[in-house]
């Protein structure tokens, strides 16, 4: 079993509802992503379908599984409530409406959409910022989650505004008076997303999460790795992202080599984390340790392409040709986090109350072990013939990975689909337990 944590305050986490209902949003959009990148690698869509790919995969389904997270777990982990449930519930919309406008716009060659449904994903990702940043104000002095996640939200609320900036950009020339390029705005954006939003709520997660539920704990040299992490990613994102911005490559190379410095800190404590681990191995765990070696690789391709020439727009996310190599490291943490947080949420709601009274299911019992192991299969070998068909130039590996990722993630949504059919079938309505008002 994977057992509850006694150092989790679970009656300060808000309805069940609100993260679930972000959960499936984001697994709907991340089926989107894979179905609209496969088509766009036979040809069979027509527009922006790489900035529609790209859309759907990091803000549907790695961002707002960010955001369902952050609400459902800042409070837990802080032992303190959540600022507004209906700021977290405006949110949803807000982001799953604008990004739907994103992709119509991207997709059916139609510029003239992305503006305004461009200020729905700038509202939507402040409200996170500010609906979260209540709520940690509150928990200081931070741990080193808290910090981390602190740090994400304010690269969330910087990006999102270069965002809408690309957006009007289709429309109009808002670029023309100020001393950038628009490739400039578009490396920067790319990075404070990819690299500043996503990757350090990456870190401040598994801080938690991996010493949690691997029953283990940071020791020794552990304790110097995070701190040089901790100051290294973020500093190394913003000097990347305003090298970026403004062309300088000197001031890129630095940042680059901060950002590596600290990525390479905390995959050796991963690891570390991860051998001395005493819980069983699960579908979380399971992925998490593919994703070390996953991201050293990833660390050791990106150096020297990133400190030859850190501003090319082929090597935005690593070394040329690599950027499904990232993707799998992304969908390895959220895939296997979600294992988790999904069938951890039902049983904490449904069926704790029964532990010691009757027979109920522990925790693991509420996916297919055998799905699980399927859509790891699917994904990780779909992923890694991305990788080579990008590498040695052959479309044909890059649709058969495509192929096999794409069914991957079906496999795995479908697991997730069935804990919630089977065990929580009314959980994405209102909670029995929630008062009428929203705060």
């Amino acid at each position: 079993m994977a057992a509850v944590p006694d150092d989790v305050d679970t009656d300060t986490q808000p309805p069940l509802s609100i993260p679930l209902r972000h959960f499936v949003v984001a697994l709907a959009f991340l089926l989107a992503g894979g179905v609209v990148g496969l088509a766009d690698g036979l040809g069979l869509v027509t527009g922006l379908a790489r900035a529609a790919h790209l859309h759907l995969v990091l803000v549907g389904f790695v961002c707002l599984t960010i955001a369902g997270a952050m609400t459902q777990f800042v409070p837990v982990w802080s032992g303190t409530n959540l600022h507004s449930n209906r700021l977290a519930r405006a949110q949803l919309w807000l982001l799953a409406v604008g990004l739907g406008g994103l992709v119509v716009g991207f997709l059916g060659n139609r510029p003239s959409l992305l503006p305004a449904f461009g200020t729905f994903v700038l509202a939507g990702f402040w409200t996170l910022a500010y609906n979260v940043g209540r709520t940690l104000a509150t928990a200081r002095p931070f741990d080193v989650t808290e910090g981390h996640f602190a740090a994400a939200l304010g690269f969330f609320v910087v990006l999102t505004p270069l965002g809408l900036l690309l957006a009007v950009g289709f429309v109009a020339r808002p670029l023309a008076a100020l001393p950038v390029t628009r490739g400039g705005v578009v490396a920067a954006h790319a990075t404070l997303a990819v690299f500043g939003a996503v990757l350090t709520t990456v870190y401040g997660a598994l801080y938690q999460l991996v010493p949690m539920f691997g029953q283990t704990e940071l020791r020794g040299v552990d304790h110097t790795l995070r701190r040089v992490e901790t100051v290294a990613h973020p500093t190394g994102v913003v000097v990347l992202a305003a090298g970026r911005l403004v062309g300088a490559a000197a001031l890129a190379r630095v940042g680059a080599a901060l950002l590596l410095a600290g990525t390479a800190a905390f995959l050796v404590v991963l690891v570390r984390l991860l051998r001395s681990a005493r819980a069983r191995r699960t579908p979380m765990l399971t992925r998490y340790a593919l994703l070390a070696p996953t991201g050293l690789g990833w660390v050791a391709l990106a150096a020297p392409a990133w400190l030859r020439g850190p501003l090319g727009v082929g090597v935005r996310f690593g070394a040329p040709n690599t950027a499904h190599l990232l993707g799998l490291v992304f969908l390895l943490v959220l895939l296997g986090t979600l294992y988790h947080i999904v069938p951890f949420l039902v049983w904490v709601h449904r069926y704790s109350d029964r532990l010691g009274f009757e027979a109920v299911p522990m925790i693991d019992d509420l996916y297919d072990d055998r799905l699980a192991t399927a859509d790891l299969v699917l994904v990780a070998a779909g992923d890694g013939l991305l990788v080579v068909g990008d590498l040695v130039a052959r479309q044909f590996l890059a649709l058969v990975g495509g192929g096999a990722l794409t069914t991957g993630l079906a496999v795995f949504v479908a697991n997730l689909s069935l804990v919630l059919w089977r065990h929580a079938p009314s959980s994405l309505g209102r909670d029995p337990s929630e008062p009428t008002r929203s705060d």
